[in-house]
């Protein structure tokens, strides 16, 4: 059985690009590989978050997680910071990284330009902490978008450093996995490409009915086709490309025609697009609030899947720790 692992930044909530994306096929994989997935709460440090807000994001994103099918009864969830393996892992892998390599990754320069006052350590050293994250499972995939390539190239490049520098064959390279055919790239509102947290182009899980439709009718649009035929911009390709992932057939069918015989009036799509994304995901929604106004349930979901996860982790920092020649006394 292949071992699988994933994880999302604790700050901010899961939209549809990642229930669509990647959460619907975690709910299947699960029945066929040993999965892991966690909430990212040491990565969200780095843009220092306030301790108030800190357990309350961590909590709705578990909630967020669970409600979108993830069952812990097949797959372990848990909290990173509730795996001290992890930082352990983590400082080991920070002997083994080098300043030039990690100031060259894409995202360190696109956080260095987005927020110059807060290039701090953990900033630069985000890729080895995502190492430590991937490596104590040792996996064979890592389920990782476009942008997230770079990083599990720094993985794969420390696990074989590690490996080679002491002679050993401890880690695994993981591979990155996409679903094949049933991956699926979710556009955002903005007229760009993806969706994402950072973009604000957004629509959540814990989005309400108002909200929901109130972004989709400020989405971007054009003046329209100005021929039968003509071809789709980027803004409206996006619109139809969210209505082919919530509606009927039979209604991109209607809207597609009515493009193409420049008959379309944008309004109309939008409202029928807020329309299916609310019936796709209000039901979401509502299990994402009972499910985390229940502290029974979650604490049990936590309690069981941080044992999987200390279990599996311990087994990997014992051979990383002989391997590296600490001993007891």
């Amino acid at each position: 059985m292949k071992t699988v692992l994933s994880g999302i930044r604790s700050t901010g909530h899961l939209h549809l690009g990642n229930y669509y994306g990647a959460l619907l096929n975690f709910v299947q994989l699960q029945n066929t590989a040993k999965c892991f997935f966690f909430i990212a709460d040491l990565h969200s440090l780095t843009t220092h978050p306030k301790p108030d807000d800190f357990h309350s994001n961590v909590k709705i994103i578990l909630a967020e997680y669970l409600a979108a099918g993830l069952d812990p009864e097949k797959s372990s969830l848990f909290v990173q910071s509730s795996v001290p393996e992890v930082s352990e892992l983590y400082v080991l892998l920070n002997m083994l990284s080098y300043k030039g390599e990690l100031e060259r990754t894409a995202s360190f320069k696109d956080k260095v330009r987005q927020n110059p006052d807060n290039v701090n350590a953990g900033l630069l050293t985000y890729p080895v902490l995502m190492a430590s994250d991937i490596l104590i499972h040792r996996p064979d995939w890592v389920p990782v978008g476009k942008d997230q390539e770079q990083h599990l190239e720094i993985t794969r490049l420390l696990a074989r450093r590690f490996n080679n520098l002491y002679g050993v064959n401890v880690f695994p390279e993981p591979e990155a996995y996409n679903f094949g055919e049933n991956l699926v790239k979710v556009p955002g509102l903005d007229g760009s490409g993806k969706m994402g947290k950072s973009e604000g182009n957004g629509i959540y899980l814990i989005d309400d009915e108002k909200t929901i439709t109130k972004k989709v009718m400020r989405a971007v649009t054009d003046s329209g086709p100005a021929a039968p035929g003509e071809p789709m911009t980027d803004p409206i390709q996006n619109l139809f490309t969210l209505l082919g992932i919530v509606s009927d057939p039979d209604v991109v069918e209607y809207f597609t025609n009515q493009y193409n015989n420049c008959t379309i009036r944008y309004g109309d799509l939008k409202k029928q697009l807020a329309a299916d994304i609310c019936r796709r995901t209000l039901p979401v929604r509502e299990r994402i609030m009972e499910i985390s106004n229940n502290d029974t349930y979650l604490h049990y979901v936590v309690e069981k899947g941080t044992a999987q996860a200390r279990e599996s982790a311990g087994a990997t920092m014992k051979l990383v720790r002989e391997a590296v020649g600490f001993k007891s006394f």
